[in-house]
């Protein structure tokens, strides 16, 4: 007995430092991932209803300065016949968040790229968005502003300069209930016609504002499970004009369906 607890002294003492070392380390990497009923993005639903899949790797260091990757299987290309194969939106961002001295105001900054693999339809474009992006921050609340800097937004042709604004809370009611609620704006710039048309789930659509221009909302609750479980559902929706949504309604011959509808998600996901 007395040379076992020797030798598990020593082997505490050999680890001590190595668990200190960690613990003091000012990098920092994270995972996530989670199965929800649909995959809900500004609003609209980019898995036609169905399930999705998601998960991600973050790296953030002790200064601010952040990255990470994040993936989930999507349908919303291949949906529009906007893509003739497509079932991964692979996101890959970095950038630096931090706080305004001792005080409970916060900032971020960074670049985030979404990709889109798969085989483009003749007469499309690629969906591949790069946006930049600012947000100010105060306790549970934030306000985010994301620039597109390409041409391309999301397919959509002549789209420079589009942008998306982002108002949300997170109120935690105790340490493991949060309700959350959000109001967003997707604006997109470029793209003119003496005639507007909106043809449905045609994404190079030729009046870009007046056709892809719209407003999203979303409220909903979390709940902590143990072992770094989380237990969610929110209801969202969007506010369209009628041409608006015949622009988000997929093409006939792929079932018509309309992105932007009122529509509940549940969600289980997990940080590691």
């Amino acid at each position: 007995m007395f040379k076992k607890t020797i030798i598990a002294g020593l082997v505490a003492s050999a680890l001590s430092p190595a668990l200190a070392s960690a613990a003091d380390s000012p990098h920092t990497i994270t995972g996530n991932v989670g199965i929800y009923s649909q995959y809900i993005f500004r609003g609209l639903t980019q898995t036609n209803s169905d399930p999705a899949v998601q998960g991600g790797f973050d790296y953030s260091h002790s200064s601010g300065l952040y990255a990470g990757t994040w993936l989930s299987n999507v349908s919303w290309l291949t949906d529009a016949v906007a893509y003739n194969s497509s079932s991964l939106e692979w996101d890959y961002y970095a950038g630096f968040k931090g706080t305004f001295g001792k005080s409970d105001f916060g900032y971020d900054v960074g670049l985030l790229q979404y990709y889109y693999p798969g085989k483009v339809a003749t007469g499309f474009i690629k969906a591949d968005t790069l946006e930049i992006y600012g947000a100010l921050t105060w306790k549970w609340l934030s306000a985010k502003y994301s620039h597109s800097m390409n041409n391309k937004t999301f397919g959509v042709a002549d789209s420079r300069g589009t942008y998306y604004l982002d108002l949300s809370a997170n109120y935690p009611v105790t340490d493991k209930l949060t309700l959350t609620a959000h109001w967003g704006k997707q604006k997109f710039d470029g793209g003119s016609a003496a005639t507007i048309t909106c043809t449905a789930g045609a994404l190079t659509g030729n009046n870009n504002d007046v056709c892809g221009s719209y407003e999203d909302w979303k409220i909903g609750a979390s709940y902590a499970l143990p072992q770094g479980f989380t237990l969610g559902g929110y209801f969202s929706g969007t506010d369209m004009t009628a041409l608006q949504k015949a622009f988000y309604t997929n093409p006939a011959n792929a079932g018509s369906r309309f992105l932007g509808k009122d529509t509940f998600t549940v969600y289980l996901s997990k940080a590691f």
